[in-house]
């Protein structure tokens, strides 16, 4: 048993006896988060596509992170392009390393879940750290987790940054529109489908978020994938005035995903 929780059976103790309550302070807990954060991001990579008469060459698209064999990638369904320009020799390709010389390797798509916004690639070259999958039917709200990923792409070269998050509310992935008028066809889709429910979360992500992992601080276990942020107003808005409010894919459609390859 960690320091943590035996700081919460203290104070549980003195709350039954009636004792007032003391503060508990547990040393461990940020080392296990360096620990955790250490641990994880060689396990962090990023997604984009590479042809080489393009300038730049590589276009950097979202995050992604490395699962199962060491060999396959997890990332969003709207961070792979469906359509590369092949007359040109455009390609998938998956960014790993760290700095300003990261290594680029070949991906290809292996299977897509466009309803839950996920994608699995498979990469080229030796195997990876792989990160484990947590039980996200566990996940409580006003739980603690963090997410990694490359929140501004690789502008300030290929430096993954981790964010604290609270599970704010677990609510279905629609977001209700005010009135008739915001209604369009892919909302109208949506509405006609089950709704399944997602992790709404209190940390700020931002567009090269996308497909980030979302972690436990003390063992790893991923719960969920990062997906979308809530913008006010246009698109250009979640880099200039983001809403604070992000939301997660439960890990649990990572597990029917990967029986897909």
């Amino acid at each position: 048993m960690n320091i943590t929780r035996i700081c919460r059976r203290i104070l549980l103790g003195f709350a039954q006896v009636g004792l007032p309550g003391v503060l508990c302070i547990s040393p461990l807990w940020g080392s296990e988060l360096v620990k955790t954060i250490e641990y994880s991001k060689p396990s962090i990579v990023g997604v984009g596509t590479f042809q080489k008469t393009r300038s730049p060459p590589l276009n950097f698209l979202g995050t992604g992170f490395i699962v199962d064999d060491g060999l396959h990638v997890i990332t969003n369904a709207h961070v792979v392009p469906e359509v590369l320009d092949a007359a040109n020799k455009e390609a998938y390709t998956v960014i790993t390393g760290k700095g300003k010389e990261p290594e680029l390797r070949d991906a290809t798509v292996v299977a897509v879940d466009k309803e839950h916004d996920l994608a699995l690639l498979r990469i080229s070259g030796s195997p990876l750290p792989a990160m484990r999958l947590g039980d996200a039917s566990k996940v409580r709200e006003g739980q603690s987790l963090i997410f990694t990923g490359f929140p501004i792409g690789m502008i300030l070269g290929f430096y993954p940054v981790t964010h604290r998050a609270m599970v704010s509310s677990i609510t279905p992935i629609i977001l209700p529109a005010h009135n008739s008028r915001q209604l369009n066809a892919k909302m109208i889709g949506q509405l006609q489908k089950p709704a399944y429910a997602v992790f709404q979360l209190d940390g700020t992500a931002y567009p090269g978020s996308s497909g980030s992992p979302l972690y436990d601080p003390e063992t790893g276990w991923v719960y969920g994938v990062i997906n979308m942020v809530f913008v006010k107003g246009k698109k250009e808005a979640a880099l200039s005035n983001p809403s604070g409010i992000t939301y997660a894919i439960p890990a649990s459609y990572i597990i029917d995903l990967l029986r897909r390859k």
